[in-house]
């Protein structure tokens, strides 16, 4: 059986997936699976991953469902993997040639089950490391450790033991297509440490079709998965006064998006939730200002 699992949400991206799939293939080690979710393609996506399938270049596996959001498919993936590893390379990402084998070897040397997984580097195109680099005096770290006490900054690349990814699986709101993915992470973090590789497994191109360059709309069409997310933030019991207050005034303003005038009585700090609401009013209307429904 193969030792990692390269999974890949995507939606109407046949434009973009043969980038991801072209990196696949020049892999120095081909010791993994490419899991391709199809949440709901219009495109021909399907086709096109039936042509890469005939080719036998790579071994692929291909699901389609019914359009659940980013957060729906990753509980698909979750629930279909079954290699000791996986990672996430989105649909307008791909790999370095080397990623998948350090990733493996890297494990072999200091994988165990005290650890949930691996923590590498995203870049740009370009080569540059978005962010910063892993802190080099330490071997391991939660991820909310990482950015909270080492002052790391910018997206990384988490590499997660199977077993322990499907816990926790993402809520799913009627009509609505997200949820933070770190929520897992934060989860997760609570039980174990992350193994810090600085080592570059992904290049990132940011498509102005993506989600993270249309937040606020994400924002203003999701606001129950943004409300469960901020609440389960300001459950994190490391996190600071101030970092839970900032969740709190995103509580509020998703909350009342969403029409729900209980958000004081379900909230897990209420006195900074009611300290919050004069902010979480505002972010609101800023929102609303910014955004239009069509």
């Amino acid at each position: 059986m193969k030792k990692l699992t390269v999974f890949t949400p995507t939606y109407n991206r046949a434009y973009c997936l043969p980038v991801c799939y072209s990196s696949l293939k020049r892999q120095t080690s081909k010791d993994f699976v490419w899991l391709i979710i199809d949440d709901g393609s219009t495109d021909h996506t399907e086709q096109l991953v039936a042509g890469w399938m005939a080719e036998n270049e790579i071994q692929i596996r291909y699901y389609r469902q019914d359009n659940q959001g980013m957060h729906g498919a990753h509980n698909t993936a979750y629930r279909l993997i079954d290699t000791e590893l996986n990672v996430c390379i989105d649909s307008d990402d791909y790999m370095p040639d080397h990623a998948v084998e350090q990733i493996n070897t890297f494990w072999e040397l200091y994988g165990n089950e005290q650890v949930s997984g691996i923590i590498g580097l995203d870049s740009y195109t370009d080569g540059r490391i978005i962010g910063t680099k892993l802190p080099e005096g330490i071997k391991r770290s939660t991820l909310f450790q990482l950015y909270s006490k080492h002052r790391v900054t910018g997206d990384k690349k988490l590499v997660y033991r199977t077993e322990l990814s499907r816990n926790y699986p993402y809520p799913i709101f009627e009509n609505e297509k997200y949820v933070g993915l770190a929520y897992k992470y934060y989860k997760l973090d609570e039980q174990y440490e992350m193994l810090l590789m600085n080592e570059v497994l992904c290049c990132v191109e940011y498509l102005p079709d993506g989600s993270s360059m249309n937040m606020l709309h994400q924002y203003r069409k999701n606001p129950k998965g943004f409300a469960f997310y901020r609440k389960e933030l300001m459950k994190l019991p490391s996190a600071s006064l101030f970092f839970k207050f900032r969740q709190s005034i995103h509580y509020v303003s998703s909350c009342m998006t969403s029409g729900n005038h209980k958000f004081l009585r379900e909230s897990p700090s209420k006195v900074l939730t009611f300290l919050a609401i004069p902010l979480g009013v505002m972010l609101y209307w800023y929102v609303r200002r910014k955004t239009s429904l069509t």
